[in-house]
């Protein structure tokens, strides 16, 4: 028997079909290296539009989870796709470096008692070592980015041009010094902000007080009576009798109405609502005496229910009926509501009692509880409260309380004296904070949608910003304030200018050890220096001014915001996002980014959090270790980060299998373009045959639909289009029909080479698609291409080669759409003819189509190429009406087919079973059309 196979065109590339990615990816990242890939997309990006996404910076402590790269490879496929639609989109990463944790580990580690400035040296020591090995796991990743010049936090440009920020608010007259209760943590010994408070489920002491009246005659008349015929005493609910010491007024809501309750020894007040419960509670039977609005009861006077103090009642809108008695006691120290409504009334700073320290405990002065713990002293409040008589009901309940995200410990409101932006401080000139905050949103845009009514309602009712810490590692306030008045020295602006320039040359430090006669001279003795930090929040929500405008410059957008696009997580709506708004706001009067991109959390399969104690924890590192970082990045771009984005192992294994499908579809293509050469043999469309001619159109179509989805930011679809893509148009239909013609017909023939142009022009195109997504594999995909070609295919735009069927093609979509569903109808019953043993593979049968009239005359253009298409043997067009008994029903309205096996014997070289195989004597084993492709001129296609 003869060999054939040396006279065909069999596929073959070196490009590997096994990916190899753990040992590949490095060997890639070293080239990206070696050709300085960054430095070459900022050359070609001069003079193109800019793209702008600005970092936002991840915490310099620890290593990173699967949330950080998440993240990170959101940022890199949007960067890469915007610099292959023809942006310079330049990508600075950042780094977040002062601030509690890392101050806590260094405390930790040296102890607490080390000096303040040894403390600091520490802290950018230890972040520095932070940011060094994050920074190798997001190269891993294959993040492209300017990583040898990054913002840090803590670099001295940064840490002045953050000072340089504060001024720009303190000159725009947003910035005050107050006393107001703010997040406290015993733990980190400082307030916290907003973003920095997460609720959990707490037990607490719940106790209802009875405070004793003192303007009895008042009282009676509020309610229309003569006198008051027992001893009466209005009661409170409260989760927090530490505070009762600290109480100095009590509240109802003019609106309610209250009653007086003859509980048998004496009268209770409480909101008409709440009697029943009440009662109830306290196991007692009543009579309501009389009824009286709260707007009547407006400054009477009640005791305190242990100490020698009077407790006048106030009106106040914040009391609900929801719980409790409607009667709020109130701790002003303690309480945002207590203190604003203690304010209204008159109370002024000095005269707020606020017992306990920064640690948590109460000052040693505080009668009966003096150097108690806070927490600890609730038993013993309790006990005070009920040896007075004045303890109602006592009893522990759960409930949803604040805690410190970082130590997991509850917080208190303290009234402190801190330093805060105003949200409706009137500035120098324009509209309040919060009005421009606001009105920026509005202009905002927001991927997904919801966010945009989420950061609203978060500023609509945030109070003021809590700018000021008093720990040792961040930048400091650098203001002045007048022993006796507390004002700011009135040069402070130029003050800060001349810390900022000392600071861009020593950092934090030279703050901190500045003698205030350097910048003050003979004033020094009359003001004090201050020992504040800035919250972490406004470092990285000033980066916009001092990154953006500062140490990277070159990046912003001139003119607007600096910004084109932000990308967080959905719990930065309360963090970066949210104090970049009010810093852009407060600065320039806008938000500094044109578009807020919001991701969900990592969860598994079953929607639980990842935790070391479930063990479902899905470590980046392993992930790359095992199969790369290609997979882990696919897996990113094939998920809906509009919610919880669920990740396992079993999920990274199913994105593994749809990767190899994707870079076999590769493989094809580049295996088939073995010995074309694009400038010699690139054919011009018109030269080309109708499938391949349809091939590229769709590929066309689908670049359209990738461009629009890259460009909405939804890479999942982007993912679908192009794995379904690989899996039915092409190897469902395109690439299993072209075999024989890529195969058997003459190396250099029409036929083939308009196959091996359509090729080209998809595998030119998808090589693009996949690059934002699958950096690894496209820059190796790429290296494989025929043709003179670039150092990456990142240096490249979407491709343009690709050409449109014309709009007058007889054989135009529509008709290749009927062609794929009668295939699809043929296949089904091969597969039935297979599986019956019938057939033993589809060259084995011979198909009659028993088509309408119009579904026959469509097939028929194809004549005896329509064998091909549907890669069988032989077959025959019949009328629908002429359909034997046996014929079989197809999904296809309007055809029914029959399958039957070929008696004519199987080509040795295309395997088809053709009727002249066996008549030609010097080739007995082959068909004639295999024999014209060898000797001859080659056989003629028109359309497959």
């Amino acid at each position: 028997m003869t060999d054939y196979k040396a006279t065909l065109n069999l596929p073959s590339t070196a490009f590997p079909m096994k990916a190899g990615l753990p040992q590949r990816e490095p060997e890639i990242l070293q080239r990206w290296n070696s050709i300085d890939l960054y430095r070459k997309l900022r050359q070609i990006g001069e003079g193109r539009p800019k793209f702008v996404l600005h970092d936002g910076p991840p915490y310099a402590n620890g290593s990173i989870h699967i949330g950080h790269a998440l993240n990170k490879i959101l940022k890199d496929i949007i960067t890469r796709s915007k610099t292959i639609a023809g942006f310079d989109a330049p990508y600075v990463p950042g780094w977040d470096c002062h601030g509690l944790p890392i101050e806590h580990k260094v405390e930790t580690t040296f102890g607490k008692n080390q000096p303040a400035d040894l403390t600091r040296e520490r802290c950018r020591t230890y972040a520095a070592e932070q940011v060094e090995e994050q920074k190798g796991n997001f190269i891993r990743l294959g993040v492209l980015g300017e990583w040898d010049n990054p913002y840090l936090t803590m670099n001295f440009a940064n840490e002045a041009g953050e000072i340089r920020a504060l001024a720009e608010i303190v000159k725009k007259g947003f910035v005050f010094k107050g006393l107001k209760p703010v997040n406290f943590c015993f733990d980190c010994g400082s307030a916290l902000a907003e973003a920095e408070v997460e609720y959990q489920d707490k037990k607490s002491e719940a106790i209802d007080v009875a405070f004793p009246v003192e303007d009895a005659d008042k009282l009676a008349a509020a309610f229309g009576l003569a006198s008051l015929s027992k001893p009466t005493s209005i009661v409170i609910w409260t989760t927090t009798p530490w505070t009762i010491p600290a109480n100095q007024a009590l509240n109802v809501h003019p609106e309610f109405n209250y009653a007086l309750v003859d509980v048998g020894d004496r009268l209770l007040l409480l909101a008409e609502e709440m009697v029943e419960s009440s009662l109830q509670r306290y196991g007692l039977q009543g009579e309501v005496v009389a009824t009286a609005a709260g707007a009547a009861l407006e400054l009477i006077n009640f005791r305190h229910p242990f100490y020698e103090r009077l407790s006048p009642l106030y009106l106040a809108d914040y009391v609900e009926l929801g719980a409790g008695t409607g009667v709020v006691h109130s701790a002003p120290a303690y309480g945002e509501d207590d203190f604003y409504s203690c304010k209204r009334y008159g109370m002024s700073n000095d005269d707020i009692l606020n017992p306990v320290q920064s640690n948590g405990v109460y000052v040693d002065s505080l009668p009966f509880f003096g150097g108690q713990f806070i927490w600890k002293a609730n038993p013993a409040i309790v006990a005070k409260l009920e040896e007075v008589g004045a303890l109602l009901k006592h009893e522990t309940i759960s409930h949803s309380y604040m805690h410190c995200w970082r130590h997991k410990t509850p917080l208190i409101y303290r009234a402190t004296a801190q330093w805060f932006i105003g949200m409706d401080k009137q500035p120098n000139e324009g509209n309040t904070l919060r009005e421009r905050s606001l009105a920026a949103i509005e202009e905002t845009q927001f991927v997904p949608a919801w966010g945009q009514a989420r950061l609203h309602s978060m500023i609509a009712g945030r109070p003021d910003w809590c700018i000021s810490r008093q720990r040792n590692w961040g930048v400091p306030i650098p203001f002045f304030t007048h022993k006796e008045t507390g004002e700011l020295h009135p040069r402070t602006a130029e003050l800060m200018e001349q810390v900022a320039q000392r600071v861009e040359q020593e950092g934090i430090e030279a703050w901190f050890k500045l003698d205030p006669a350097e910048l003050l001279g003979d004033e020094a003795s009359q003001y004090d220096k201050s020992r504040d930090t800035l919250d972490v929040w406004f470092d990285s929500g000033t980066t916009h001014w001092h990154v953006l405008r500062g140490s990277h410059a070159e990046l912003a957008h001139p003119n607007g915001p600096a910004a084109d696009l932000y990308l967080e997580g959905s719990d930065q709506h309360r963090g970066w996002f949210h104090s970049s708004l009010l810093t852009g706001c407060a600065i320039d009067g806008h938000a500094p980014y044109k578009e807020l991109l919001t991701h969900g959390f990592t969860v598994d399969e079953q929607g639980r959090k990842q935790s070391k104690s479930l063990g479902n924890v899905v470590a980046p590192q392993k992930v790359i270790d095992s199969l790369g970082a290609d997979i882990l990045r696919l897996w990113v771009a094939s998920t809906d980060y509009s919610g919880e984005m669920a990740v396992s192992d079993q999920i990274l294994q199913r994105s593994a299998d749809a990767y190899r499908r994707i870079r076999n579809t590769a493989r094809f293509l580049l295996s088939n373009l073995s010995g074309f050469d694009p400038a010699q043999h690139l054919l011009a469309p018109e030269d080309m045959l109708a499938l391949d001619r349809w091939a590229m159109d769709r590929a066309l179509l689908l670049q359209r639909e990738i461009e629009e989805a890259y460009t909405s930011y939804r890479f999942w679809n982007v993912y679908q289009k192009v794995h379904n893509f690989c899996v039915q148009e092409l190897g469902g239909f395109y690439l299993d029909i072209i075999k024989d013609r890529q195969y058997t017909t003459g190396a250099d023939s029409l036929p083939r080479r308009s196959c091996q142009t359509a090729l080209y022009h998809i595998a030119e195109a998808l090589v693009r698609w996949i690059a934002p997504i699958l950096a690894f594999t496209a820059e190796e995909i790429w290296q494989y291409l025929p043709g003179e070609r670039n150092e990456s295919v990142m240096l490249n735009t979407w491709y343009t080669g690709l050409t449109e069927l014309p709009q007058d093609a007889e054989l135009d979509r529509a008709f290749w759409d009927k062609v794929m569903a009668v295939k699809a109808a043929v296949n089904k019953e091969l597969e039935n003819q297979r599986a019956a043993k019938t057939i033993g593979g589809n060259l084995q049968a011979e198909v009659t189509l028993y088509a309408e009239d119009a579904l026959a005359a469509e097939l028929a253009k194809l004549g005896n190429e329509l064998r091909f298409v549907l890669i069988t043997s032989a077959v025959d067009i019949s009328p629908l009406a002429q359909a034997p008994a046996e014929a079989v029903e197809s999904e296809l309205a309007g055809l029914k087919l029959v399958v039957k096996k070929t008696e004519h014997s199987k080509c040795g070289r295309c395997w088809h079973h053709l009727p002249d195989v066996g008549t030609h004597t010097e080739h007995p084993e082959i068909c004639g059309r295999c024999i014209e492709n060898m000797e001859g001129p080659g056989e003629v296609r028109h359309y497959a």
